[in-house]
């Protein structure tokens, strides 16, 4: 008989401490000294590259230092306002916001500047390949801009294998090999194939091994031709 997970994994650690870093130190250095009334600053790239993640561990630490953040992406429906006491302002998304959101988006940077407070942003292109309106182009691009640089392969291996640690799993150099030469590099691709790798092994009581992956594998094919055939 087959045993159901429970589901008590451990949730995906979006902190400052648990971004692998690689390439981009420089980025993260520039968010950790995000000061009140600072320059804004813009993240770009991929999928998968870690704006999100640097986003959310920037609004968990500004709570834990009771600076008030506003946090605002392209699932969060005009109007948004910030309290007097926002110091922080938050925007994921930036490539995707409706003309609503755009506007709302250079208001908050208007009110910014009489808040005191920072603006970071986020967007899978760079500020000028935004297809957003001018005003907030312009916004978007004129402090500091940092394209995140995807992990090596030592650098994404490591960081594969932390993960897979952090949820109890025992992740041998050829599961992690195997994964790595076969699905998408990102970060997020692989974090999303580990969370499903972690729960396929609890409901078949087996170590993770490249077997087992290949199985969980077939079987979601499986499930997929059943489904487009239904």
């Amino acid at each position: 008989m087959k045993q159901l997970p429970l589901g008590l994994r451990p949730g995906p650690q979006q902190r400052f401490d648990s971004f692998a870093v690689g390439a981009n130190a420089a980025a993260l250095s520039a968010l950790r000294g995000t000061a009140a009334g600072a320059a804004p600053i813009y993240l770009w790239g991929g999928a998968g590259a870690g704006k999100t993640h640097l986003l959310r561990a920037l609004a968990d630490e500004a709570v834990a230092e009771c600076r008030p953040a506003g946090v605002f992406d392209r699932s969060t429906p005009p109007p948004w306002v910030c309290n007097e006491d926002t110091r922080l302002i938050l925007l994921d998304d930036c490539e995707a916001f409706d003309s609503a959101q755009q506007h709302a988006a250079f208001t908050l940077f208007v009110e910014a500047q009489a808040l005191g407070a920072s603006v970071v942003a986020a967007g899978r292109l760079p500020p000028v390949d935004l297809p957003v309106r001018e005003d907030l182009r312009t916004r978007l691009g004129w402090g500091l801009v940092f394209q995140l640089q995807p992990l090596n392969e030592v650098q994404a291996r490591d960081t594969l294998k932390r993960e897979a640690g952090r949820r109890g799993i025992v992740l041998t150099e050829e599961v992690a090999a195997y994964l790595l030469t076969r699905f998408a590099r990102d970060l997020g691709s692989l974090m999303r194939l580990l969370d499903a790798l972690d729960e396929f092994a609890l409901v078949h009581q087996r170590p993770v091994t490249v077997p087992l992956v290949r199985q969980m594998l077939a079987e979601r094919d499986e499930e997929k031709r059943h489904g487009a055939s239904a």
